[in-house]
């Protein structure tokens, strides 16, 4: 088998720099050399090259294998971090879903306003295109005895702009026929405001819409990211990380009295454990609903209209005192129907009695009635009576 031919321009030296394991060498070789000679000197230079080969792999090898357990030895976080974290992100998780909440009201606000101002529009475009058929009658008869330039523009405009751009001819019509021509211009500027009231109602709901798209998305991203730091975790190692863990409904239906609106509100309450959590909603249970939807429509079974978003809630509504007069701090005074804030008033649920609540806690839980400790107590900041 023949041998590899390497040429070395004379006089050229080469320097090949090794591993410390390996020493420096220099190689010369006329360009001359030919036949036996060339194989002679090709042989030592081979074994070289595979030495200079292996040795580079052998490195390279102990870097990767030392970066690889570098890598493993990255130090994980603890049980105590992770449920840090946790935290964290369903206050986040809980300070979006109200902001969601705020939007979707004015969402329904802008939707009713919208609904009001079509009516309107179509109410004054009614009156406008009477007005427009009487005002034309006039104009043609004007027109017919030489008094007036073609009513051409406002016989057949359907604008309320174009009409009160037509000052000339309705200043001549209004010589003879004032108030009818006075109402024709009122009617024209009644649609034109309408019209343009309801066009930029509608780019508003546009625009909540983003909104709303844009917050439903950062909040299931930081639902994915709960449940990956929850996979780390044990199940007795998530009590406290957040609302729920109440471990499905449980306690069973209500069975108690419904004469006062606050037994009313609760009974509501115990009749949706189960039903999902859903961001912004409101009931029934098919379609689920949020905590601050719970209790807000808890209430307004019982016949209460309360203030949809629990910031709203917690703020607006009769404080209950959560400290006794010395200072001390206590839950004494709560009564069933009671309307509990917690995480900075970022959360809320409905205080049932005998130390517990009725709480929408999460996305991907159910509505359950959970006991007044571990988040719930450590997390309370308020308590409010409708």
């Amino acid at each position: 088998m023949p041998t590899r031919q390497i040429t070395v321009k004379k006089g050229r030296a080469w320097r090949v720099r090794m591993p410390l394991s390996v020493r420096r060498v220099k190689s010369h070789r006329s360009s001359t050399d030919a036949g036996d000679a060339g194989d002679k000197g090709a042989a030592p230079f081979g074994r070289l090259r595979r030495g200079w080969l292996i040795a580079i792999g052998i490195a390279t090898i102990a870097a990767v294998a030392g970066v690889g357990g570098s890598a493993a030895a990255l130090p994980q976080p603890t049980v105590a971090q992770v449920k840090a974290k946790l935290a964290a992100l369903n206050t986040k998780s809980a300070r979006l879903g109200q902001q969601y909440d705020q939007v979707l009201q004015q969402l329904s606000v802008a939707n009713q306003r919208l609904k009001v101002l079509n009516k309107e529009t179509a109410r004054y475009r009614t009156h406008f295109e009477a007005m427009r058929h009487q005002i034309g009658r006039l104009a043609a008869v004007a027109y017919e005895r030489g008094g007036a330039t073609s009513p051409l523009a406002l016989l057949t405009s359907d604008s309320p702009q174009r009409v009160l751009n037509q000052s000339a001819i309705l200043t001549q019509l209004s010589l003879a026929n004032a108030a009818q021509i006075n109402a024709y211009r009122a009617a024209s500027r009644q649609l034109l405001d309408a019209q343009q009231a309801a066009s930029q109602a509608h780019a508003g709901i546009l625009r909540l819409k983003r909104s709303l798209a844009k917050r439903i998305a950062v909040l299931n991203k930081l639902k994915q990211q709960a449940e990956a730091l929850l996979a780390q975790l044990t199940p007795p190692q998530r009590t406290g990380t957040g609302p729920g863990g109440g471990g499905g409904s449980g306690g069973g239906g209500y069975h108690g009295p419904t004469s006062t609106q606050a037994q009313k509100a609760v009974a509501f309450a115990y009749n949706q454990l189960g039903c999902p959590y859903v961001y912004g909603g409101t009931g029934p249970c098919s379609a689920g609903f949020d905590c601050s939807g719970l209790t807000s429509s808890a209430w307004a079974y019982a016949g209460i209209t309360i203030p949809r978003v629990s910031y709203d809630q917690m703020t607006s509504l009769p404080a209950v005192p959560l400290h006794t007069s010395s200072g001390a701090f206590t839950t004494s005074y709560l009564q069933p129907g009671d309307i509990l804030g917690f995480a900075g008033n970022t959360h809320v649920g409905i205080y049932v009695g005998g130390g517990s609540v009725i709480d929408a806690p999460v996305p991907g839980q159910n509505v359950e009635k959970v006991a007044l400790a571990g988040w719930y107590l450590s997390n309370l900041d308020g308590a409010v009576r409708p």
